[in-house]
């Protein structure tokens, strides 16, 4: 090992032994779950979701149509039953007469109207807007060429939501368990995020929120499932740092994190201790290039050379958590798909590196006119060390020079739109549902999710082919199609798969392996302690 890789391990390790805890004031009822949250939601509008953190206290807050069971299956939700026609375009849902939104008010088909609508209306520049381009009508409206009521969506009584499809859906009772497919009684509702006006019909209601210290939800009594909802409150406490994550919960302060910090792995495996929870899900960890300027727009050599440097054994093994490293972008396990990879991947780290610095320098860059990088993240101590070490190895292989910029979570998810304060962007996808084309789409070139700037019309064509696939295997074939595409275009550099890693208390039950890594507190329970 290098000694400027070393250097930058060493830092990580020592970054991850530093953590602090607050003094324990008061102790929260034994009703109430204290989970560990790594980052403030953004909003919890469901049209405007755009980061983990806010997708999962809106998991809490909302149901829609569908929605997951403990392992990740398909349940209804407000829906009680649907039917799906014979050619796979038209489904009609019945919802459940008994659903109310937490101020009493019955749920009725035409609140998931508005609010599908308001995802998809372009002047929302809804980030979800894409999880509902199958809805019929709905890509001519989000591309600005068709009215609002064009739709394909029809309300012909209260109960009842008829949805017709551009083309076949497999998997559309799955999306429809996402944010972007939640209702809301009202657009000012959805607004709000005021606990004194605040409507949403999940199991918990919004009762506080103190920025950048929790979010407070309490059950909501008016919820159709309420009797089979044990935990009567939730307390998000807002943690970025890991470490004071474990030391909140080892203090009782917390009784469930999400996230483990890695000097601490090792010894709770070996105490076999029944409070670490490791799973993996479907994630993927990557850097983005900003294709939009020098150095990176027309440089693909460059960009490969730079994907080439990184020893990612060298990478998942300092972060310590058990991540698998990434040679493409979708991760193992995704339904009906076989992922696929860079050829090089099986290459020594000689032979690879060689290869690098070969690129690098037909890329034009060279020991004495090195390439200058600027390198956007947001603050966690595992992306930083992240950021630590690749540039390390990026200085060692190559030469290059790279600036950190680290920014709170809500200032880089705003950030992250201006390309010109970066060149290079941590970035992470979570599956919204066990599909190839989830990850794929968000690479579209009209995506609101495609940061790079990438452009592909082979891809985009690939994908819509796919779209419009019934058949399994050619449209599994057309997907990894696209995806090995993409990947020759170099537009990111995949790192690492993901694991899950949350500490649980021994009265907290319920908790199971999800491939999506949702938990939802509805399907928890906490023992007397």
């Amino acid at each position: 090992m290098n000694h400027l890789i070393r250097l930058a391990i060493v830092i990580c390790v020592g970054a991850n032994l530093l953590g602090c805890s607050r003094p324990e004031n008061s102790k929260a009822p034994a009703s109430v779950l204290r989970r560990g949250i790594a980052g403030e939601p953004s909003t919890l509008d469901p049209a405007a979701v755009a980061d983990n953190f806010s997708a999962e206290v809106l998991r809490d807050l909302y149901e829609g149509l569908t929605t997951e069971s403990p392992t990740g299956a398909v349940v209804p939700g407000v829906a009680s039953a649907w039917t799906i026609d014979s050619s796979g375009l038209l489904y009609t849902f019945y919802l459940r007469p008994e659903a109310r939104w937490s101020n009493g008010e019955p749920v009725r088909s035409r609140d998931f109207l508005n609010a599908w609508r308001r995802v998809v209306d372009p002047r929302q520049g809804s980030p979800v807007a894409d999880d509902l381009r199958f809805l019929a009508g709905a890509k001519a409206i989000i591309d600005g060429k068709a009215p609002m009521t064009s739709l394909g969506v029809e309300c012909p009584d209260d109960q009842t939501l008829v949805v017709k499809l551009e083309q076949p859906v497999p998997y559309l009772p799955q999306l429809l368990t996402h944010a972007a497919a939640y209702p809301v009684s009202s657009e000012a509702a959805a607004h709000s995020h005021d606990p004194n006006t605040w409507v949403s019909n999940g199991p918990y209601t919004l009762s506080g929120w103190l920025p950048g210290t929790e979010v407070q939800l309490t059950k909501n009594e008016h919820y159709w499932d309420r009797g089979n909802v044990q935990i009567s409150g939730i307390q998000y406490e807002i943690v970025t740092d890991e470490n004071s994550q474990f030391a909140r919960f080892r203090a009782g302060q917390l009784d469930l994190t999400d996230t483990v910090p890695a000097n601490a792995i090792a010894s709770l495996r070996a105490a076999s201790s029944g409070e670490l929870f490791i799973a993996p899900f479907l994630a993927t960890a990557y850097y983005g290039f900003n294709l939009s300027r020098p150095p990176f727009a027309g440089n693909k050599k460059l960009r490969q050379a730079l994907s080439m440097a990184i020893d990612r054994g060298k990478l998942v093994a300092a972060l310590g958590f058990g991540q698998t490293e990434a040679f493409g972008f979708l991760p193992p396990g995704t339904a009906n798909y076989r992922p696929q990879s860079w050829d090089w991947k099986a290459l020594i780290s000689s032979d690879r590196e060689a290869e690098a610095r070969r690129l690098y320098a037909e890329a034009g860059y060279s020991e004495k006119s090195p390439l200058q990088l600027h390198l956007l993240f947001n603050s966690n101590v595992s992306i930083k060390n992240t950021a630590i070490i690749v540039a390390a190895m990026w200085k060692e292989v190559l030469g290059v020079n790279t600036v950190l910029s680290e920014e709170e979570y809500r200032v880089f998810l705003q950030s992250r739109h201006d390309k010109s304060r970066w060149d290079v962007l941590r970035l992470g996808w979570t599956a919204d549902y066990n599909d190839a084309s989830n990850f794929l789409d968000a690479l579209r070139q009209h995506s609101e999710n495609n940061d790079e700037g990438y452009s592909n019309a082979t891809f985009d064509a690939l994908l819509d082919q796919a779209a419009r696939t019934q058949e399994s295997q050619r449209r599994q074939d057309l997907l990894q199609k696209s995806e090995a595409m993409m990947l020759d275009d170099y537009p990111i550099v995949p790192l690492y798969f993901f694991v899950s890693k949350r500490l649980v208390k021994p009265y907290v039950k319920g908790l199971r392996s999800n491939p999506l890594n949702h938990i939802y507190t509805r399907s928890l329970t906490l023992e007397p302690h």
